[in-house]
């Protein structure tokens, strides 16, 4: 026996470095980095076969660190490494179900966040079966599918005890803080500039929205982190600090309004959720928009606030920026606005099922009013509407939407129970987190549409699927108290 796999072990290792050599020699010939990639992502493959779980950290760290690769011509792209790990990761959680089928727990099932997001889910079939672009719709699925697979289903698995939330914060502040810093030091060779953020993000992040929203989302998590490490010592606490103070210097210098905001609206949620108020804010929010809205509607009055198209510009200067914003000579504020008129308009068209997922790009010119024109509506990059609420409207439809909407209202309400549930003071501190990574995540996505990239969508379904484990944590912990009195 000791024999068969002393030859099984030779065997491997004669594979694997034969496939090391064939990789560095298709590099070297080639020069494509992806040869390189090879080795590595037979590593993980192997890795999953023995511990799937170990696997997952791996993903999670590598979150931050993933980069946008285009191929085909820059038709399609992938973000790597971390995409390709979802694949696989959707794949094992299809293992695992067919290897047990109950093998995800009924608590799972029964909580009213994972009602909404089958909910969700069934929907989004319905909008790719009617979808005006099958061939994006279907591909918008896809990626939605390992998504949830990885990181609303497979962290129920992970999440078991403390140390697991602590080695999740370290995973993700870890690469982004040195990522971070990467980008602090280009743009510090850069002058700070607010015309060159773009430059010193490049690769690392889409652009300077994805990475500002990323900051704004990560921050919280360093912030009540320094609530827990009260009594650790002097140095870990003065070193979190000193990120803390880096992290708010590094959001505000992303130079996005959304972010700063996000930043706000986080501890706004924080104070509701500890006054027991936080099930007011959504439906003041919701009410407020739809004052605004019917306001701009009626007699047309949004005409009124048309650009001057000869004044309306990009500035370089953040602080003429900011000014514009409140003055209605924003470029890239009034290109908003040129886009949500033409998404409500849209909406009506279909109402029902919308014009399917991934569609808004190729259908929404002929519904804008060209007085709210900008220098930048050719849209070369094929952006959408800056609004997940009328993302969600105009391509599957007021179900999406309305579900959405809802979603951000029980997420916010159910984090208040379980964090007035628990007296574990660790895990109302995670629950408070979530709480404030979520809101943050809610803000920056009503002026873009981010849940859908790698980096905000994966922690996006990662809070959802953490605040169903410490909901079901929290119950627990509660009938013991009862039983035990």
């Amino acid at each position: 026996m000791q024999v068969l796999l002393d030859n099984n072990n030779k065997l491997l290792q004669t594979i694997g470095l034969s496939v090391l050599l064939l990789c560095l020699a298709l590099f070297s010939f080639f020069g494509n980095l992806l040869f390189l990639a090879i080795p590595f992502g037979l590593l993980f493959v192997g890795l999953l076969f023995f511990n799937w779980k170990t696997a997952f950290w791996i993903l999670l760290f590598c979150i931050p660190c993933s980069i946008q690769v285009w191929f085909l011509h820059d038709s399609l792209s992938t973000s790597v490494p971390d995409e390709p790990m979802m694949w696989l990761f959707l794949l094992v959680l299809a293992g695992l179900i067919a290897s047990k089928p109950t093998i995800i727990p009924k608590w799972f099932w029964s909580n009213s966040l994972t009602l909404i997001l089958v909910l969700q889910y069934i929907w989004l079939v319905i909008t790719v079966i009617y979808s005006k672009e099958p061939f994006f719709s279907i591909k918008f699925l896809a990626a939605k599918t390992w998504f949830l697979a990885s990181f609303a289903i497979i962290p129920v698995f992970i999440f078991q005890e403390k140390k697991d939330f602590k080695k999740a914060f370290i995973l993700l502040i870890v690469p982004t803080t040195i990522l971070a810093i990467i980008i602090f030091y280009k743009h510090y060779r850069l002058g700070f500039s607010f015309a060159k953020i773009q430059v010193a993000i490049r690769y690392l992040f889409y652009n300077h929205v994805d990475y500002s929203t990323f900051l704004s989302m990560t921050f919280p998590l360093l912030c009540i982190a320094f609530t827990l490490c009260r009594n650790k010592g002097f140095f870990l606490r003065t070193f979190i600090a000193g990120l803390i103070v880096f992290y708010l210097v590094a959001i505000n210098l992303s130079y996005a309004r959304a972010a700063v905001i996000a930043v706000v609206f986080s501890f706004v949620v924080m104070f509701a959720i500890r006054m027991k108020l936080v099930n007011l804010i959504m439906p003041v929010f919701y009410a407020l928009i739809i004052f605004v809205v019917s306001f701009m509607v009626r007699d047309n009055r949004f005409i009124n606030y048309r650009p001057d198209f000869a004044h309306t510009y990009m500035h370089t200067n953040f602080k003429e920026h900011l000014l514009a914003t409140f003055k209605g000579t924003d470029m890239s504020s009034m290109e908003r606005i040129y886009r949500w008129i033409a998404a409500v308009r849209m909406s009506t068209n279909e109402p029902l099922k919308g014009n399917g997922p991934n569609s808004f790009y190729y259908f929404y010119k002929p519904y804008t009013v060209t007085s709210f024109v900008t220098y930048v509506s050719r849209n070369p990059e094929q952006s959408t509407t800056h609004n997940y609420f009328l993302l969600m409207l105009v391509e599957q439809g007021w179900p999406a939407m309305l579900l959405y909407a809802l979603l951000i209202m029980v997420f916010f309400a159910k984090a208040q129970k379980v964090y007035h549930r628990f007296d574990d003071k660790f895990y109302r501190s995670c629950t408070m987190a979530l709480a404030m990574v979520f809101a943050a995540c809610f803000i920056n996505n009503f002026f873009s549409e981010l849940i859908e990239t790698h980096k905000i969508g994966s922690v996006f379904y990662l809070c959802i699927s953490l605040l169903i484990v410490l909901d079901h944590k929290s119950k627990k912990a509660a009938t013991r108290e009862s039983i035990a009195a």
